[in-house]
């Protein structure tokens, strides 16, 4: 992790050149003010990485509650919250495992109270003094587990950008837009999980939504970075840049990766409902997943 003590006033231009020296895989800390270098490394780079911020209780209690939310919806036997598609699939046992949860706080006050402590503030005022936590706007609060196994609805997820998403949201190219993910996981290069491409978050509006088949496109790309994750990391990275999630080569329950994105929302508030329709962004990805899936099963 970098000691940024020295670093905490130096000029904006000066911690552009910093942030231009760092290695990729650059680990900051989070302190109540986001500093110089991380800013100008987000900039240049397009994401960050926080070291530990959650504590080793709270990701054992978070995923206690996703666990407990996983058991309610089973026995309500809910598809959807709020018009978000709720992805079941088989675990290595054979047993209905939750793949991906929109709007998993809404069912948990203990995700609802923890998404919005004090120690997340920078990160708010980080994206806009007027930011807020969307936690039932757009997909609310998501966590997704990954695993490779026979059957398994969601080894991983191809390239793609968030700006699709905002374009079926809102029919327009998207300013800067910061994803900020908690991870429960030990991840390392050899384990699959995030990639990005560093940049690529000021490409044009073009490359933005064709440069790669969303959703489809897995094959390694030369630019590509390794996000190493440590249980607790906060990451954000900016959700125009292209980005995936790469398969484990592990296989069950070893491979298993697990993260939640807290939405930052700056838009008009816009809540959804249990008669929210399914937006077609969703219908689109929900049908490229499980096409997949099928298409793995039939190898």
């Amino acid at each position: 992790m970098l000691d940024e003590t020295l670093l905490l006033a130096c000029e904006a231009s000066e911690a552009a050149s910093i942030a231009a020296a760092l290695p990729f895989g650059v680990r900051f800390l989070l302190r109540p003010e986001i500093t110089p270098v991380q800013r100008a490394f987000l900039d240049l780079r397009g994401y960050l990485v926080f070291d530990r911020v959650a504590a080793d209780a709270e990701v054992d209690t978070i995923l206690a509650e996703v666990d407990r939310v996983e058991a309610e919806l089973l026995r309500e036997g809910k598809q959807k919250i709020n018009g978000v598609p709720l992805w079941f699939g088989p675990d290595p046992d054979g047993h209905e495992y939750l793949y991906r949860m929109g709007f998993s706080s809404v069912y948990s006050p203990f995700l609802s109270s923890f998404v919005r402590d004090a120690r997340f503030e920078p990160i708010r005022r980080l994206i806009g003094d007027d930011a807020r936590i969307g936690d039932r706007e757009k997909d609310g609060v998501v966590f997704n587990r990954y695993m490779n196994a026979a059957n398994s609805l969601r080894p991983n997820l191809a390239w793609h950008t968030d700006a699709l998403r905002d374009v079926f949201y809102n029919w327009r190219m998207p300013g800067p837009m910061l994803n900020v993910g908690l991870h429960f996981d030990r991840i390392r290069p050899e384990d699959g999980g995030l990639r990005v491409l560093p940049g690529t978050h000021t490409q044009s509006a073009w490359s933005t939504l064709f440069s790669k088949i969303h959703f489809v496109t897995q094959a390694p790309d030369p630019r590509e970075v390794m996000v190493e994750t440590w249980p607790g990391d906060l990451t954000v990275h900016d959700g125009r840049m292209w980005h995936k999630v790469d398969t484990s080569p592990k296989q069950g329950w070893a491979s298993l990766r697990r993260s939640m994105y807290v939405p930052y929302v700056r838009d008009a508030v816009l809540e959804k409902s249990e008669n929210s329709p399914t937006p077609m962004y969703l219908r689109l990805f929900d049908a490229i997943v499980r096409w997949k899936a099928r298409r793995a099963r039939g190898r």
